[in-house]
């Protein structure tokens, strides 16, 4: 593949009907529980890191602790990255082979570019987001909105240039296997069988 080719691809759904919509997109990035964020390395090896985040002003918040690790080394190389969320669904069968099974799944993925906040006053509101999400504030009867340790972290901000979102739907009971065979192997025949 050219590299022309693999841009060409980034940020494409092979079947339309499985393209999430723009407000699908959101509320799964603004639900869902944790992300899984791609950089890649001066050595050119992708490295991916698990992140809880907010969704907020179009853009994706994550935060990390500061100290000189993976993650930053790759970020201050290449402020490129991919950042991925999914729900999974059920585990279904659609045929009568055993791995004529699937699952049914949302995912987004954002292609786009990594930045580190500096400013107090937007790391502030991040974390105040971070923990209206995260922490339920009202059951555990701490002081809400002081963040002495502020400094400790360092918060980043993914600015997407293109986000997908796809769906893979659970079928109908009718749809499944026994109901209907969807088998991708039409002709197989069970071993011994002649």
């Amino acid at each position: 593949m050219t590299e022309g080719t693999v841009s060409s691809l980034r940020g494409f759904v092979r079947q339309p009907k499985e393209a999430l919509g723009q407000a699908e997109v959101e509320a799964l990035l603004e639900r869902a529980f944790c992300g899984r964020t791609a950089t890649v390395g001066a050595d050119g090896y992708p490295y991916v890191a698990p992140n809880l985040f907010i969704w907020k002003n179009a853009q994706v918040y994550l935060h990390t602790p500061r100290h000189q690790g993976h993650f930053l080394e790759n970020v201050r190389h290449s402020d490129r990255v991919s950042f991925e969320v999914d729900e999974p669904g059920e585990i279904f069968p659609y045929g009568h082979v055993e791995c004529d099974t699937n699952v049914s799944y949302r995912s987004v993925i954002v292609f786009g570019r990594i930045r580190i906040i500096e400013d107090a006053a937007e790391q502030r509101a991040f974390f105040t987001a971070f923990l209206a999400k995260y922490a339920p504030k009202e059951s555990w009867g701490r002081e809400i909105g002081s963040f002495p340790r502020l400094a400790g972290p360092i918060v980043y901000a993914i600015t997407p240039e293109i986000i997908t979102g796809k769906v893979s739907a659970l079928p109908p009971i009718g749809e499944q296997w026994p109901s209907r065979n969807n088998t991708l192997s039409p002709g197989w025949t069970p071993r011994g069988a002649s």
